[in-house]
């Protein structure tokens, strides 16, 4: 196939259908899209004569979204591609953590085998870009991102990345900060953290040092903050004063965030302010044991938040499949997004805030010019996709076909 073709019969949502105001249902039309040198370059009714011999596929109707961004995974801690192993009940994450680092090289399957396994899943689903912690350490030294980004490599056409040098183990507790200064220097975008009171005792010296990493590699930060109550939130506020000093505005992401769902409105309110004001990220995996931070208040307060995987059949634990779509159900089920617009604008948690229509109902996505990076479901509109957790049929990333199957149509010249 050449750098041009058309996709044809692809249903796009055009508005929503409203009665005194409330969103009642989504319209949606057929399509035929041009896409060119990875791009939208046309989109035309399809009730429109293609006059041309140029390529076509056809998608028979399904509809088409943005492909979806992973936020959160850990490429390099997978068992995928091993025989099923329960997780060892452990009192801490120390234990956790020391288990992990001696199962894992153990393993027959390499590092990079086992991180394919899982980009071929995430792809799969539908994710298109993917942001990946590595584990950094002493015993392992940068092993892990190397064998990561090796496995990024086999799917650079596929597949746009991140990569999160993470001191799993501790900043501090580790002396880990030589190992990430390496891990940046080879092409580690961000600069990760992990519970600085509780798992390096000294909260202030640890965002210190994983700010100077970042700022020093004019890198981003994301911290695994796992830390309950006003201790998380104690945490926040002292990253959230660092990222403004620094000047890191836009570039810090707080994973999990757990604290934000521990207190109470009034207080998440000011936290929402404090975040977008530094322009903090809220990330999370939406587990299912934990109190999650209030994803509509932070959002409605001008905080971005996105959703991803996190562990996927690992030592941590056995559950998880890789569908970020599936994470967006379940935090749409735990927050009660009932209505067809609740449920449709969610769409943005997954695919770096884009959504099909705003909330007026007037057409964002596709548009001509964009990257042509898109997910084909079985589903009438988006509010459906996400409730019903629609099968993906086919992925495409900047143009090209790269997971599921749709099929070459006969041409024929109008």
């Amino acid at each position: 196939m050449g750098t041009a073709y058309w996709l044809t019969n692809v249903r796009l949502e055009t508005g929503y259908r409203r009665e005194n105001g409330v969103v009642l249902g989504t319209d949606a039309s057929l399509f035929h899209i041009l896409i060119k040198d990875g791009k939208f370059a046309r989109i035309a009714q399809a009730t429109e004569t293609l006059a041309d011999d140029l390529p076509q596929k056809d998608a028979k109707g399904l509809l088409a979204l943005p492909s979806f961004i992973e936020k959160h995974v850990h490429l390099d801690k997978t068992l995928l591609g091993e025989p099923w192993r329960a997780v060892i009940p452990v009192a801490n994450i120390i234990e956790r953590c020391e288990i992990e680092k001696r199962a894992l090289p153990a393993l027959p399957t390499t590092t990079q085998e086992r991180a394919e396994n899982l980009l071929s899943v995430l792809l799969s689903y539908g994710s298109t870009h993917v942001r990946t912690h590595v584990d950094i350490y002493p015993e392992a030294g940068i092993s892990n991102l190397e064998s990561v980004q090796a496995a990024l490599a086999t799917y650079a056409d596929r597949v746009t990345h991140e990569i999160v040098a993470f001191p799993q183990h501790g900043l501090l507790r580790t002396d880990a900060q030589p190992l990430l200064r390496e891990a940046l220097r080879q092409g580690a975008t961000h600069v990760g953290g992990v519970d600085p009171a509780t798992v390096d005792g000294d909260l202030e010296q640890s965002l210190h040092q994983m700010m100077e990493l970042a700022v020093e590699a004019n890198a981003g930060v994301d911290l695994h903050l796992h830390d309950p109550g006003h201790l998380g939130t104690f945490t926040m506020k002292r990253l959230a004063a660092m990222t403004v000093d620094a000047g890191w505005q836009g570039r810090v992401a707080i994973s999990h965030a757990f604290a934000l769902g521990d207190i109470p409105v009034p207080e998440a309110e000011e936290m929402a302010t404090i975040l977008r004001e530094a322009g903090i990220t809220i990330i999370s995996s939406v587990p299912f044991s934990r109190a999650i931070p209030p994803v509509s208040l932070l959002h409605q307060n001008g905080v971005d938040v996105a959703l991803g995987c996190d562990n996927i059949f690992d030592t941590w634990q056995p559950y998880g499949n890789g569908d970020v779509l599936e994470r967006l159900w379940r935090l749409a089920e735990r927050n009660r997004w009932l209505d067809e617009l609740a449920l449709s604008q969610s769409l943005r948690f997954i695919t770096g805030g884009k959504t099909t229509l705003d909330a007026n109902g007037t057409q964002l996505w596709p548009a001509v010019g964009e990257e042509a990076s898109l997910v084909l479901v079985e589903a009438s509109c988006s509010a459906e996709a996400i409730a019903r957790r629609a099968d993906r049929q086919a992925v495409f990333f900047k143009g090209s076909q790269v997971a599921g199957q749709v099929e070459e149509a006969a041409t024929t010249k109008g």
